[in-house]
């Protein structure tokens, strides 16, 4: 009986294994090998909603990118703010770069943030915020997350970390944080360029194109198909490059 349940045991064992090989055969192992990987190496980020659940204001070709850094807007929707520009709605991946579109001396109207609870937008006059809790911030070193009803706020900040302030406290934590983390984004950017240009090298076609910003360069490389098999990261590495050189 021993030897019966063995022998099962074995034929169970190879069964599987030929399964494991005629998909690598069929090529869906390596798909799952990556998918794999990339969920142990690229975990979700805090402020991630999936595309289809992020709501864009903005209008236009590079909707989906933020106009100061080209940040992707989905991957760091729940930091997003909105603002009219010019008659025309700008959409920002976080508080960091609406204040540094501010400082160049654009004037901002109708600025609205995302509630964490919710994922809508609300009038930031009507945002409490958690300034400085444990999760990670965007495009800044102190973390500034938003949400609609203060009962919200303090209980992610009893779970979190953080200082509940309104929307005027967060804005002035942000221009205090702002020349520190600009240099820190600089320098991050500084690497990124530079890995840029050598996946643009060996992973894209080449183009004269000359572009004023990021979210141009992303989108540019999105409608023409420029690069092959892009994640986030190296998506926005190129768009830096691109942006830049």
């Amino acid at each position: 009986m021993k030897r019966l349940l063995l022998v099962l045991l074995l034929l169970g064992t190879v069964a599987t294994f030929v399964h494991a090989e005629m998909k690598c055969a069929s090529g869906k192992c390596g798909a799952a090998m990556k998918s794999s990987e990339k969920s142990k190496t690229m975990p979700k980020m805090f402020q991630s909603v999936a595309k289809g659940e992020a709501t864009l204001l903005q209008k236009g070709k590079a909707k989906s990118f933020c106009p100061e850094c080209g940040m992707t807007l989905a991957m760091f929707y729940k930091t997003n703010h909105s603002a009219i520009v010019d008659g025309k709605v700008k959409q920002y991946c976080s508080l960091h770069c609406m204040v540094e579109d501010a400082q160049k001396g654009s004037k901002l109207t109708d600025i609205k943030v995302v509630d964490v609870t919710t994922l809508k937008f609300i009038p930031v006059e009507k945002a409490t915020y958690v300034v400085g809790s444990a999760k990670k911030g965007t495009m800044s070193l102190v973390s500034k997350y938003a949400f609609a009803n203060k009962v919200d706020a303090e209980a992610f900040a009893k779970g979190n970390g953080g200082k509940v302030v309104d929307y005027i406290g967060a804005y002035k934590a942000a221009e205090d944080d702002s020349s520190k983390d600009s240099k820190m984004i600089s320098k991050k950017q500084t690497m990124m360029v530079e890995k840029g240009e050598m996946m643009y090298g060996k992973m894209c076609q080449k183009t004269d194109m000359k572009f004023a910003t990021t979210a141009e360069a992303k989108t540019f490389i999105v409608e023409n198909k420029l690069c092959k098999d892009l994640n986030a990261k190296q998506m926005q590495a190129i768009g830096l490059y691109l942006k830049n050189r």
